[in-house]
């Protein structure tokens, strides 16, 4: 492989520079993304192998990134669960029947990867040859907490309240809906690495709204189990947000690498999870609306507090915000090399 950087922190070993790769940097920023957006809904540009491999190469061809990461979308093991869902427009994904009931878990259906989500395995195979070793290529899911948060409140949600009701009012059909969703996602990634994945993401994007706890008892088990089905054949990322004050216990749940947000310093939460354990993160994606100075000096801040451990791989703190200047993000990758020692 051309540049296996990031694999190599993934993994501790030591680099010739910071690896950086950036949460959806592919998509609504990129003007060449948005052309193709003009003729074709997200959810056929995800179900389109052809589309989803060009949108995923599209900014590793703009920029020296470390990793690209496939064009998907968390939902789509849904389908074959049997959870029907779809995408309004400018309001984000939405469950046609939110599961609310103990019946309408026990009918949630185990995929078969090859027959429910070809279009993925297609798509990254697509993006492998076409990346030729050039740079390592991520699959993802969403994590057990947050894809079972999405399917009970229907969408978004500020205060999680129906997924709060069934953890508090009937644990065990919340225990039986996690067991189903970690069977599901088993299958999911691992066919992702078959198909040519060669590290994982584990996306809990919503699992902040929980204390530490709660996090103890009813989500740490069963990331814990999605993330041993892949065992050791590729690095995992265990991603969350808001969980800067328990980042220990997200530790505990696994992963290669532990991925934190902005909220956080980088240097507490390494010596939270330990320094046996890479790390990834933490820049606030918002310091991208900002000056290039202003870049370059948050980036310096964040690469001082890994200090050059070996296990550093840079990353946002979350996802790139739509209206972000890609000479923004062209600012931040060179910087974040030439400061951590690329030649």
């Amino acid at each position: 492989m051309a540049n296996d950087t990031f694999l190599r922190a993934c993994r501790r070993e030591p680099v010739d520079y910071t690896p950086v790769w950036l949460m959806r940097q592919a998509g609504r920023y990129l003007k060449e993304y948005m052309e193709i957006r003009k003729n074709h809904p997200f959810l056929e540009m995800c179900k389109t192998p052809e589309l989803a491999c060009e949108v995923t190469l599209q900014p590793v061809r703009r920029f020296e990134l470390d990793a690209a990461i496939i064009f998907a979308d968390i939902l789509l093991p849904l389908e074959g669960m049997g959870v029907k869902f779809g995408f309004a427009k400018n309001e984000g994904p939405y469950i046609e029947k939110p599961i609310r009931e103990r019946s309408q878990i026990d009918a949630i259906r185990i995929i078969n990867p090859e027959e429910d989500v070809p279009y993925l395995l297609s798509a990254l195979k697509m993006v492998k040859a076409e990346l030729n070793g050039k740079v390592p290529l991520i699959g993802f899911c969403g994590a057990p907490f947050t894809l079972a948060s999405y399917m009970i409140e229907g969408g978004g949600s500020r205060n999680y309240i129906h997924t709060k009701k069934l953890i508090y009012s009937d644990p065990g059909a919340w225990k039986a809906f996690m067991e189903k969703i970690c069977a599901v996602l088993a299958v999911y990634l691992n066919a992702q690495i078959e198909a040519g994945a060669q590290a994982l993401q584990v996306f809990d994007s919503w699992v902040g709204c929980l204390g530490p706890a709660e996090y103890k008892e009813f989500v740490l088990p069963y990331t814990k189990k999605v993330i041993e089905s892949v065992g050791s054949r590729v690095p995992v990322i265990n991603f969350s947000t808001n969980t800067g004050p328990y980042i220990d216990l997200v530790s505990e749940a696994g992963g290669d690498v532990v991925s934190e947000d902005w909220r956080i310093r980088l240097d507490t939460a390494w010596e939270k999870i330990g320094h046996d354990r890479a790390i990834q993160g933490n820049l606030d994606p918002g310091v991208l609306f900002g000056p290039a100075s202003a870049i370059r000096e948050k980036a310096k801040e964040v690469l001082d507090m890994a200090g050059g451990r070996p296990g550093h791989i840079f990353n946002l703190g979350h996802g790139i915000i739509l209206g972000t200047p890609v000479d923004s993000v062209r600012v931040l990758v060179d910087s974040v090399h030439e400061l951590s020692g690329a030649e």
